[in-house]
């Protein structure tokens, strides 16, 4: 085994969570009488967030006091709506399964607001992470390393012995942040072109690929 931790994003790489995530911001933009968003629209602003994504979709000037109160609606909607049309990617449930069979340890680091990616992963991947870690006040999210050294430090490896596996240019700074080796993938949300412009040079298109690089 060249790595003992497998730290998977969630978003793009585990969970095809994209068509939710248009859903319920076109919602709340509709709540608050802005143009709605398209799919490739919420593709290119997804990656760093809730907020990021809400600032990129609104009206351009929109106070902060209307910034609050779409953040605060769209996440009234979305803990409802999280998974209506989401679903995992083909085979990775399966790949992850190999994978702790095998031994390995798994962990989850997403941008998504952490009681969501919890209650994702009871949903869909019950028993296959030993810890999930969202976004949440007291700890920086990704790019900055901070989600993946919690990972870390729970499972007490080392550096050199993680790889983190991701779908987006942030994950690829994430990665070099943390001072992990990275498996990207191009399933996800982000093209293979924008994965090697932004540095990626592990890349991947199936989840049964994982196994000939851990």
């Amino acid at each position: 085994m060249k790595y003992e931790l497998l730290v998977f994003d969630m978003d793009g790489t585990i969970l095809d969570t994209l068509v939710d995530l248009k859903n319920c911001m076109n919602h709340t933009l509709r709540l608050h009488h802005m143009p709605e968003r398209t799919l490739d629209e919420i593709r290119s602003f997804v990656g760093n967030g809730i907020r990021r994504l809400i600032e990129q979709a609104v009206v351009s000037g929109t106070s902060i006091e209307t910034l609050d109160a779409i953040h605060r609606d769209y996440m009234d909607y979305y803990k409802i709506h999280c998974a209506d049309e989401t679903k995992p990617y083909d085979g990775i449930i399966d790949a992850i399964r190999q994978l702790r069979s095998l031994g390995y340890k798994t962990a989850v680091v997403s941008n998504k607001a952490h009681p969501a990616v919890l209650e994702l992963c009871d949903q869909y991947f019950p028993g296959l992470f030993d810890i999930a870690i969202g976004e949440r006040p007291e700890v920086a999210r990704k790019p900055a390393p901070d989600m993946v050294y919690l990972a870390l430090n729970h499972f007490e490896v080392s550096k050199e012995k993680a790889v983190y596996i991701g779908d987006s240019d942030v994950d690829v700074a994430t990665a070099k942040n943390s001072g992990l080796d990275m498996i990207a993938v191009d399933w996800g949300f982000r093209s293979r072109e924008c994965l090697i412009e932004q540095g990626a040079t592990t890349i991947i298109s199936k989840p049964e690929e994982i196994m000939k690089y851990v």
